[in-house]
């Protein structure tokens, strides 16, 4: 039994296949990125700490934008 998988695997995938079943999940995380960095600018006056929501946004890819809009909102709306 093989547990660890190396670069040869990769060469072996169908691309072709599996890129349009990744394609709708990598747009989502985009939008979900691009529209909470929009929100983050748009409220950059109200909103406490900018630069940790942005570093949350961009380095969490689906969470962060989750986590922005479910708890970061909430702490510069408070105000």
């Amino acid at each position: 039994m093989q547990l660890h998988y190396g670069l040869e695997e990769l060469k072996e995938i169908e691309w072709t296949v599996v890129l349009p079943i990744l394609m709708p999940f990598i747009a989502i995380a985009l939008v979900l990125i691009v529209v909470a960095l929009i929100d983050l600018y748009r409220h950059r006056k109200t909103q406490d700490h900018v630069l940790f929501w942005m570093i949350i946004i961009l380095v969490c890819n689906t969470i962060g934008p989750i986590l922005y809009f479910t708890i970061g909102r909430k702490g510069g709306a408070a105000r």
